[in-house]
């Protein structure tokens, strides 16, 4: 019984050995590649994964869901393409959350953005868009900023004045305004039932009407805005 346990402990040695040994090749190779840290992964892919990655930017590190990475992945792919005219403007824009809608038959990607990239989405929203619902065949893919709404307590939090663009009216304004964009908003209007409800009704630019196939989005847009305000909109185009 002792021999066993000494034969035990010395294999026990020799495989700790082993592993430090290897850790300092490792080491004097230089710093561990992505293939260490994911074994599983093919040697090509590990560095795309986490490179990807960075192009998600989660509140409190949480993790990122697989619809998440695979937007990540579309959006990096994107910025490395030789072919690409927006891969400077990727650079430093960043996801924060993105969810599937189901509208009308169709499906919806909404993409969320952190406020402080926001200005460089705009710039280049509509190529994005396209370029996007190109590598997700059949889904409509709406941006949308990500916004704080501040309530009537907001002193509670330790301000002294709320900002109006921090308002409920104030942010489901400008989620109206990004889930068209880049198509401009040309008039809005407020319709009241008999029973009380309001649908509010929104006039697009008509000049935007053939472009990047946004009649076909109408419906798309108003499952959007309901699914992020709970409210009714009706969006069409303006006579010209």
């Amino acid at each position: 019984v002792a021999a066993a346990d000494g034969l035990k402990c010395e294999c026990s040695r020799l495989k700790r050995a082993g592993s430090v040994k290897d850790t300092r090749r490792r080491l004097q190779n230089g710093p561990f590649s992505a293939q260490d840290a994911h074994p599983q992964l093919p040697v090509a892919a590990a560095p795309a994964m986490l490179n990807a990655r960075k192009k998600i930017l989660k509140e409190k590190g949480a993790a990122p869901s697989a619809l998440e990475e695979e937007v990540a992945k579309a959006l990096f792919d994107i910025e490395v393409s030789p072919s690409s005219d927006i891969k400077a403007d990727l650079r430093d824009i960043v996801i924060s959350n993105a969810q599937d809608l189901e509208v009308k038959n169709r499906t919806a990607l909404i993409v969320h953005f952190p406020f402080r990239v926001w200005k460089n989405v705009q710039k280049i929203q509509g190529r994005l868009i396209r370029e996007l619902e190109k590598k997700f065949n059949k889904k409509h893919v709406v941006f949308v900023a990500a916004r704080t709404i501040l309530d009537k307590n907001f002193r509670r939090k330790g301000l002294k004045i709320r900002p109006r663009s921090r308002t409920l009216t104030s942010v489901h304004e400008a989620v109206l305004e990004d889930i068209v964009g880049p198509t401009e908003i040309f008039g809005k209007r407020t319709r009241i039932g008999v029973d009380g409800t309001k649908v509010l009704k929104v006039y697009l630019d008509p000049k935007d009407k053939d472009k990047n196939d946004v009649e076909a989005k109408l419906a798309t847009f108003s499952g959007v805005y309901k699914k992020l305000t709970t409210k009714e909109a009706v969006f069409m185009f303006s006579e010209a």
